[in-house]
């Protein structure tokens, strides 16, 4: 029973279904821990829940303008800029 799940499972042809599974994974894993340690809204210890609302803005500021934000900021939302310059705008 337990050799025929094996063999039925792992196949090369699902190799790349592991591979999109496990970097989805990551991704959520690794969002949830950054929201975990460093959004200001979310209190884990019991002593920063109790402190209630605070009006931190600066703290906010620095969370939601991360260094990804920062470096696509001035970028064009393309893939491939070149190769879409090549093919919409012919000389």
């Amino acid at each position: 029973m337990a050799s025929s799940t094996i063999n039925r499972w792992l196949r090369p042809e699902v190799y790349p279904l592991f591979a999109a599974v496990g970097v989805a994974v990551g991704i959520c894993g690794m969002q949830l821990v950054r929201n975990i340690c460093t959004n200001p809204e979310v209190r884990v210890t019991k002593e920063n829940r109790a402190a209630g609302v605070l009006d931190n803005f600066s703290e906010g500021e620095k969370y939601s303008e991360h260094a990804l934000r920062k470096f696509v900021r001035n970028k064009s939302p393309e893939i491939m800029p070149s190769i879409n310059g090549f093919f919409s705008n012919p000389n």
